[in-house]
């Protein structure tokens, strides 16, 4: 993820504030910095990602014995950009929860709904999916209101289908063509 944030950030897109760390002293002064924190694992597994509460604060010890990722909040929308090859499907999300994949685990909602993203925004998603040396990537973004955009990762192996469904946007024809023109 450290290594990652690099590239995204060597392809002109904004990185949150992270922190890696292990040590509650080291957590609490981000927290002091940043005012609204998240968090997540650092395993390979798929993680929640959960908004730094006082609940977590009162076990905030328990991290000595492994690594969590903190990022500052960062206010905007949730933008997650497919990029296959040269073809870009951008949809919105727009969710009640911190994680809006699990948002109906607490009662939340999300909605999504493909837009398009400005010319300059999506060549750098190409750009930086190939750089990356992938032909496919889901590319998660955050627009703010101030214009800054933030890149919290790229997956290399997107779960497509689940926006496909939700927006119609043609992602798996796109796949398969792809797929088709190499073979």
């Amino acid at each position: 993820k450290p290594y990652q944030a690099q590239l995204i950030a060597a392809h002109g897109l904004g990185v949150p504030e992270t922190l890696i760390s292990n040590d509650p002293v080291a957590v609490l002064a981000f927290r002091g910095v940043h005012g609204k924190v998240i968090y997540k694992s650092m395993s390979g597994v798929r993680s929640i990602v959960k908004t730094l509460d006082d609940d977590d604060m009162a076990r905030l010890d328990d991290i000595r014995w492994c690594p969590v990722q903190f990022q500052e909040l960062v206010a905007g929308v949730d933008v997650r950009v497919h990029v296959v090859d040269r073809d870009v499907f951008a949809t919105e999300i727009v969710s009640d929860a911190t994680d809006y994949r699990y948002a109906h685990k607490s009662g939340g909602s999300t909605t999504l709904r493909a837009i398009e993203i400005d010319a300059e925004l999506a060549a750098r998603c190409v750009a930086l999916t190939a750089g990356l040396g992938l032909a496919f990537a889901g590319i998660d973004l955050r627009l703010g209101s101030d214009g800054r955009v933030t890149c919290f990762e790229v997956n290399p192996s997107p779960a497509y289908s689940y926006y496909e469904a939700n927006t119609g946007q043609p992602i798996a024809a796109s796949l398969a063509r792809y797929l088709a023109e190499r073979c």
